[in-house]
């Protein structure tokens, strides 16, 4: 079974987004950003929330098209509403079900990157199937936005596996969930 890791720039109090979807804040260039994007080709599989695909449409994507960022990469949308007239053929709406992930995961080739959002990534964290996390924390607080993790009320312990920091002063940051609780809220 292939691994779900969650990729996925935040800012120092656990934001991935400012107010209104603001990712202005974070680093997008540099050494970091380079590791991030030769990462990014071992994935053949990403998975990503409605708003998350809604996203691109800022960036020229088109609903239904895949996102070229990703063109490498089977897109899965995680969506019980989201429809398309035209959908390409890269691009898959599944329902959000645990048994779709399951199967998700045990049908991959690769490893699957899930790039956000924070409402998905709290849903797949609290149902035990986000198996590491790679965060490039960027030296920023934000204050309000779209959480790493939304509507979690319990702790979860992790293993780092690697840190890398940059010099401008990004950090790369590798964990493995150990699923092992710590405390309820």
């Amino acid at each position: 079974m292939k691994k779900i890791i969650y990729y996925v720039a935040a800012s120092l109090d656990g934001y991935i987004a400012g107010a209104n979807d603001d990712i202005s804040g974070f680093i997008h260039e540099g050494k970091g950003t380079d590791q991030y994007l030769q990462d990014l080709k071992s994935f053949n599989h990403v998975l990503m929330g409605r708003k998350t695909y809604e996203f691109g449409y800022l960036y020229g994507v088109k609903p239904g098209e895949a996102s070229p960022t990703y063109s490498h990469m089977q897109q899965y949308i995680i969506s019980d509403h989201l429809t398309f007239a035209r959908q390409d053929k890269q691009v898959s709406i599944l329902p959000v079900e645990l048994a779709k992930i399951r199967e998700l995961k045990q049908q991959a080739d690769t490893d699957i990157y899930l790039c956000g959002g924070g409402k998905l990534a709290g849903w797949l964290l609290k149902n035990g199937l986000i198996d590491e996390l790679r965060i490039k924390l960027n030296p920023v607080i934000i204050g309000s936005g779209t959480k790493l993790f939304d509507h979690i009320s319990t702790s979860y312990a992790l293993d780092l596996i690697n840190q890398t920091s940059y010099d401008d002063g990004l950090i790369l940051l590798h964990y493995r969930l150990k699923y092992k609780v710590l405390s309820t809220d």
